[in-house]
């Protein structure tokens, strides 16, 4: 048994439909269920056995507590968290309260359990962390890539957040002895994405003959990662990794993000035209940066190559490839997460603009 955390997610729930084909091991999702957390990404799994959905909030200590006594996981892997950086910008306070506060109280209910353990079971435990690469800040244009080794930088509430609770899972191994392992992953792109990330927020909009938003001059640069590929990554990380450690998870694709609005341009008017015959790029549209803009993310995953094997199984084309037939094929998924807050939220974060 492994408990998840924020499984309803975009990461997470990939993760756990990827688990769940690959074993039989049930899974335990504990999740807040906020905006970003959709129970409709793990439809597919109603009925089974392996699998329970459980709504809560990682800070509730008497919860985890209680799941922790009845169902004893052997891992736990956190992906809760608030994760975008447009909306710590207009409200800081709940990445705050969910990625650094939240962290806490997790990591105080499973010190408590994993110290109650039978030697063996102590042993063999795990709490996997799953990070983010824009703790490490940005990049000039020559800069090698984020390492391991790389001070942290954090430039928006987001970031900060994140960093802070990283600080804490190492505090927790060093300290207390707690069987950590910290991923720190670069800009993650496939089914399930919430659209206000880039990559669905351009598919939605173009197929809705909106215009389609770039940030100042659409020059900046992140290493794009196909969430399947994370997935394959973490499960690396959990069974492989050496305790304490932090493991960079990147797709070795280094693109502006103006390239990828043009690729995924592209791949729409192949694949569903539009029914002027225009292509879908005359859409794009130009808006006023945002604050602490991070310029350049790349992360170095030679690590986790080196000490586990791992490298990505898909290319920026076929992972994008993927990724658009998917949300082209999944209209229904779209629309449903859409609805209502999703417009209010894109009218304050773009008209402004």
């Amino acid at each position: 048994m492994i408990l998840v955390t924020g499984g309803a997610g975009f990461i997470g729930a990939n993760f756990i439909l990827d688990w769940l084909a690959a074993c039989d091991e049930p899974v335990i999702n504990l999740d807040k269920l906020t905006y970003a957390g959709n129970p409709e990404n793990l439809a597919s799994l109603q009925g089974d056995a392996r699998y329970r959905l459980v709504q809560g909030d990682i800070g509730d200590s008497a919860l985890v507590e209680k799941l922790l006594a009845e169902h004893q996981p052997r891992a736990i892997l956190n992906f809760a968290a608030e994760s975008h950086v447009d909306r710590s910008i207009h409200g800081p306070e709940d990445f705050i309260q969910t990625n650094i506060v939240g962290t806490f109280h997790l990591l105080e209910t499973v010190r408590a359990y994993w110290n109650g353990l039978e030697e063996e079971a102590k042993v063999a435990f795990r709490f996997l962390h799953v990070s983010t690469d824009e703790v490490y800040g940005s990049l000039a244009p020559n800069d090698p890539p984020f390492a391991e080794s790389n001070r942290y930088e954090p430039n928006s509430p987001y970031s900060a957040s994140k960093a802070s609770s990283d600080y804490l899972v190492r505090a927790y191994h060093h300290t207390y002895g707690l069987p950590v392992l910290t991923t720190n992953c670069s800009n993650n792109y496939g089914p399930y994405q919430f659209p206000e990330k880039l990559i669905p927020l351009i598919i939605h909009n173009a197929l809705a003959e909106k215009p389609l938003p770039i940030y100042g001059d659409g020059q900046q640069v992140r290493d794009w990662l196909y969430v399947g590929d994370h997935c394959s990554a973490i499960r690396t990380v959990l069974k492989g990794g050496r305790l304490g450690e932090t493991y960079n998870i990147g797709g070795w694709n280094e693109k502006p993000n103006l390239e990828v609005v043009h690729t995924l341009c592209a791949m729409l008017d192949r694949l569903q035209p539009r029914a002027s015959g225009a292509p879908y790029a005359e859409l794009i549209t130009y808006v006023k940066d945002r604050p602490g803009h991070d310029r350049r993310y790349a992360i170095d995953a030679g690590k986790i190559a080196r000490e586990l094997g791992w490298k990505p199984a898909e290319t920026f084309e076929t992972g994008m490839e993927k990724t658009v037939r998917w949300y082209l094929a999944n209209t229904e998924w779209v629309a449903h997460v859409t609805s209502g807050s999703y417009r209010q939220w894109l009218d304050r974060n773009y008209s402004a603009r």
